[in-house]
């Protein structure tokens, strides 16, 4: 696959190309063009002339949303390609990947209802003048995307970017870039401008940086590690650039005595396991009361075990390979000093014997919060089972760890929930379910997990800017 570069397909400057493997098996699924600094340049001009000519802005946003009503109808028609293109090179079981399709096809759907609902102020004033607040689009918008969703947040980012008029040069992740690459072909037929539409794979300290550091560039989304983020703030704040973090994430799943706990242990572990633990808000932490810890412990045990880890394009696999063999080795090394600090393994964390990038999902027991696994972000399928005492200490051990993305509270007590569900420092929170993300609704994090919010129509804000028009009466 080429790069695309204004719309427009084409190949890298130095004629760069880079293998993309299958996690399932290791072998080579497809050759892309690596994109470099050229690349980045020609992108950026594109994006530029066409937000300067207002070929995409100066559309009413009815108009545009018809256009991203298109782009979704196409990720319809498409969908199965897209799902067994996201399987095989993301690795998540085919019915999640049919799954990630909807839902990317829903973000462009709920955007395009969005697009003419952003609404401007009127300000009361004293003197017979107007003042009104307007909402304009941003401009150049550089999208990063992570390989854990790639289609899915890919279309988090660039559907409500493209809803409020923005150019979008979108940089897939370099383990996981094609579906982006068709959604930008789909953009483009769906008719979005070509000029507003890039994507550049290639290697995140070349075109990341690039991007993050030009002029050009006045708004970045970025979804990926809280370091990379960090380092994008330093780099953008010589530009002013507007920046949205989404980072990491070591969310708690809070389980009462009083609750249906049964019922938790057999819905958390999907929410621990599910894409092979790579998922920020994963409730890697499930956090429960000491009278019902050890049953607990067991009932989880028995629902995690009988996890179908399989090949992504079997229908009976639940939970497919992990991204690479690098990625699945931090997630044996963190097992490995579990162990060390007086944790106990109670199952998983084995290599079958495949050639693909596996590992059983593992579940570990008498974990206290102050251990490394409980601390910081292992992205991978490990679970630490925490014990508390009271309501108090459920809520310090939640709030105790650097990230604050997600979490869940588990509890038939009413007053309970709200007092929790208050308490504890996440930007979103479930109580009687591990649910962590809704199109309508904000996501995003406190603290290391990030700045800003995705969805709903919170995320439209951070894709424009905000003008203030006086008129006078004379």
């Amino acid at each position: 696959m080429d790069l695309l570069i204004g719309g427009r397909a084409r190949a890298a400057a130095d004629s760069a190309r880079f293998a993309v493997r299958e996690p399932a098996t290791g072998a080579e699924l497809a050759t892309v063009a690596r994109a470099g600094l050229p690349d980045v340049d020609a992108a950026l001009r594109a994006a530029t002339e066409a937000f300067d000519a207002g070929v995409w802005a100066n559309r009413s946003a009815t108009e545009r949303g018809r256009v991203l009503l298109r782009v979704a109808t196409l990720m319809r028609e498409h969908g199965e390609e897209l799902a067994v293109l996201e399987a095989r090179n993301a690795g998540h079981p085919i019915a999640d990947a049919r799954w990630e399709v909807e839902a990317a096809a829903g973000t462009f759907e709920y955007y395009a209802g969005a697009a003419n609902k952003l609404f401007g102020e009127v300000v009361p004033v004293q003197d017979p003048g107007l003042d009104v607040v307007l909402r304009e689009p941003v401009g150049v918008c550089a999208l990063i995307v992570p390989w854990n969703f790639p289609l899915l947040i890919t279309c988090w980012k660039a559907a409500p970017a493209l809803a409020c008029g923005n150019a979008v040069v979108i940089k897939p992740a370099s383990l996981t870039p094609l579906t982006a690459l068709r959604l930008g072909e789909l953009l483009v037929e769906a008719g979005v401008p070509e000029g507003c539409v890039s994507v550049l794979p290639g290697p995140g300290a070349t075109i990341g940086d690039a991007l993050v550091g030009d002029p050009r560039v006045h708004k970045i989304g970025f979804t990926g590690e809280t370091k990379t983020g960090a380092a994008i703030l330093r780099t953008s704040s010589e530009n002013i650039a507007r920046v949205s973090l989404e980072l990491g994430g070591k969310s708690a799943c809070v389980v009462f005595a009083d609750a249906d706990w049964q019922r938790a242990a057999a819905e958390t572990p999907m929410a621990v396991f599910a894409n092979a633990g790579q998922d920020c808000c994963a409730r890697s932490r499930i956090v429960v009361e000491r009278p019902v810890y050890d049953d607990f412990v067991a009932a989880f045990t028995r629902h995690t075990e009988a996890i179908h880890v399989g090949a992504p394009l079997d229908a009976a696999t639940e939970m497919g390979p992990m991204i690479s063999p690098a990625q699945r080795q931090v997630s044996i090394d963190y097992l490995e000093v579990a162990e060390t600090e007086g944790a106990e393994r109670v199952t998983g964390g084995e290599v079958p014997d495949d050639p693909g990038a596996f590992l059983t999902p593992a579940v570990l027991a008498g974990v206290r919060n102050e251990m490394r696994v409980a601390q910081e972000e292992i992205f991978g399928p490990v679970a630490c089972v925490i014990p508390f005492d009271d309501e108090a200490d459920a809520i310090r051990i939640a709030n105790d760890v650097p990230y604050g993305l997600s979490g869940s509270v588990f509890t038939r007590d009413l007053g309970r929930a709200i007092r929790v569900s208050r308490a504890i420092r996440t930007g979103v929170l479930s109580v009687n379910t591990n649910r962590s993300v809704r199109t309508e609704a904000p996501f995003g994090g406190y603290k290391r997990s990030g700045l800003g919010r995705e969805l709903g129509m919170h995320a439209m804000h951070h894709y424009t800017e905000v003008k203030n028009v006086f008129f006078s009466s004379e």
